[in-house]
């Protein structure tokens, strides 16, 4: 068994690839608010709403290509086969475009819907989801396969168990404050793993992060899976 490499992929990675980021000035909510699109509430009190939010973003979607870096993850996945995991708070799917194929949508994937009725009924969708769209497994209503907030991230025991076991974790275009994925850092460190920081902009501070590398993800990515062993 080779080196078991889990990885976190955050909104830097897409940004580089003309996407816009979930937070920030010009985040993709400068148009609607939070509460409006991305909550339980807001999605019984006015789906069609949430729907034409979420239509809107996978519309675009296409438009926007995989850059150096998720080409770059998608061939050292390539090379690590097994002993690959890669985790995203990312609900784009340009990793999948780059050819990854061990990807974890944590926050959700634009690219699929979810049925109202079961939640194991996850499908991919490229269309324009309307209040009469059903679910192919059961002929439910459906959602957008979007963790909103108040909504517990997907994956959390695959993801547990991967950190717990990997010997290098590495988050990348993320500043890992925002908890869950803040907590995956120390979590895999109390197991032994070694913990790498591949970002924009580096923390002042941080106990649970032995490498630092600052810049570009399109620069400093493909440098950096070049030189994994």
């Amino acid at each position: 068994m080779g080196n078991r490499l889990v990885i976190l992929t955050g909104a830097g990675i897409s940004a580089e690839s003309g996407l816009r980021t979930f937070r920030g000035n010009d985040g993709m909510w400068e148009h609607e608010n939070i509460e409006d699109v991305c909550t339980p509430r807001a999605l019984r009190r006015d789906p069609k709403r949430v729907m034409d939010f979420y239509n809107f973003l996978r519309k675009g979607l296409p438009s926007h290509q995989p850059n150096a870096a998720h080409i770059a993850l998608a061939e050292l996945e390539d090379r690590l086969g097994d002993d690959f995991l890669l985790i995203t708070q990312n609900v784009d799917d340009l990793h999948e475009r780059a050819g990854s194929k061990r990807v974890l949508h944590m926050h959700g994937d634009l690219m699929k819907l979810r049925c109202t009725h079961n939640e194991n009924h996850v499908f991919l969708f490229d269309k324009e989801e309307t209040l009469d769209t059903k679910c192919p497994f059961c002929g439910a209503g459906t959602r957008p396969d979007i963790v909103f907030f108040e909504e517990i991230p997907l994956y959390m025991d695959q993801i547990q168990e991967a950190l717990r076991e990997c010997d290098d974790f590495v988050y990348i275009g993320t500043s890992s404050v925002v908890y869950p994925a803040a907590g995956f850092k120390n979590f895999a460190k109390q197991f032994g793993a070694k913990v790498t920081c591949l970002n924009l902009e580096i923390p002042a501070h941080d106990r649970d992060t032995d490498v630092f590398i600052q810049g570009k993800a399109t620069e400093i990515v493909p440098k950096w899976c070049k030189e994994f062993k």
